[in-house]
């Protein structure tokens, strides 16, 4: 599999490393559990879509484009790092922002992505919940046009079949990583949004004719939906790299059981998660993805469904500049460990 026909710049950090997480592992009791740091991509913090852009920006590069639209929920970190990459470029750069959390913390609304989406020069649109996006972005689009732009339009989360190509890539790494380190990969689990990067994986595993599984869990939405998102995305990247062996039913893997009320809204299962990453192993999660999706395999070890003898890669899609839109939220105890107490003055002389 040659993707070097495609159009791409670099914009990340590569290769991401691939840490063992032994206290974690050693606190669940097994299965070895290892850490692929995609949050470790560089550009404004890092994240997933840094991979996901370097396709897209050589697409919009490529085709003469000026001007960047793009969209997400409040605390993006698509939208975060689109306008990171934008800046690097010298491309103007529009975000259109959904007000998509019912009942946000104070900080959600004017901290996290949404302070660096500003930081980082973009023009920020904002529209209520429950806005028609694809049409709001089609619409900005026009509106530049009408006034000589070039724009080129990446959809939320950057995926699409161009986007999707930068974790078929991803998967190429992993399986390298895995090979140097002599590294059998029994499992793999990402959180699975906007589809991209769990679209991705799939497709690039099977193009290196592995078995190695993919296992999503779900942050926006019911598991037989994303599990439809995943397949169509799975099945136009595929064709987008020319590779036509069918992908097998169970390659795409979903489950919703830690989605909670909704995208972006607070779990227990979730903020515990968060706490005991950070507190075991120094490693920060963020709230909306990685953190259920952490949540969703802690829980699944607890219940037995892997065994002490397998290796689970869990990808960090980075995000983590979300948790300073949930301060109320992750301040909370976990009760599973005892809140950190600063010592007073006294002890401290």
């Amino acid at each position: 599999m040659n993707l070097d026909r495609f159009p791409r710049i670099d914009l990340c950090h590569a290769p991401t490393p691939l840490e063992f997480m032994p206290r974690l592992t050693q606190h669940l009791g097994g299965p070895q559990i290892w850490i692929k740091r995609d949050d470790c991509t560089g550009m404004a913090l890092g994240g997933n879509k840094a991979r996901k852009l370097e396709f897209l920006m050589g697409d919009a590069l490529q085709q003469g484009a000026d001007h960047v639209v793009t969209l997400g929920a409040l605390q993006s970190n698509h939208v975060r790092q689109t306008a990171a990459a934008a800046a690097r470029l010298g491309l103007a750069c529009t975000v259109i922002l959904e007000h998509r959390h019912p009942n946000p913390d104070p900080d959600y609304l004017h901290n996290g992505n949404v302070l660096l989406d500003s930081l980082l020069g973009a023009d920020i649109v904002y529209r209520p919940g429950g806005t028609d996006m694809p049409a709001a972005l089609t619409q900005v689009g026009e509106q530049l046009r009408a006034k000589g732009r070039r724009p080129y339009l990446i959809p939320s989360g950057g995926s699409n079949p161009v986007g999707t190509l930068g974790y078929v890539k991803a998967a190429q790494e992993l399986l390298q990583q895995a090979q140097e380190k002599s590294l059998r990969l029994d499992h793999i689990v990402v959180a699975s949004g906007s589809a991209g990067t769990h679209a991705g994986l799939v497709v690039g595993l099977a193009a290196q004719a592995s078995t190695v599984p993919v296992q999503g869990f779900a942050v926006s939405q019911a598991a037989h939906l994303q599990h439809a998102r995943v397949s169509t995305l799975a099945l136009a990247t595929a064709q987008t790299i020319g590779h036509l062996t069918p992908l097998a039913p169970e390659a795409i893997r979903v489950n919703a059981d830690y989605l909670g009320a909704g995208y972006s809204i607070p779990t227990p299962a979730m903020v515990d998660a968060v706490q005991q990453v950070a507190r075991l192993e120094g490693i920060l999660l963020d709230p909306v993805y990685t953190g259920k999706a952490m949540a969703g395999l802690i829980d699944w070890v607890r219940r037995g469904h892997y065994r002490a003898t397998e290796n689970i890669v869990f990808i960090h899609t980075g995000g983590q500049a979300g948790l300073f839109g949930f301060c109320d939220t992750l301040s909370q105890s976990s009760p599973d460990h005892t809140p950190y107490m600063a010592p007073s003055r006294q002890e401290v002389l």
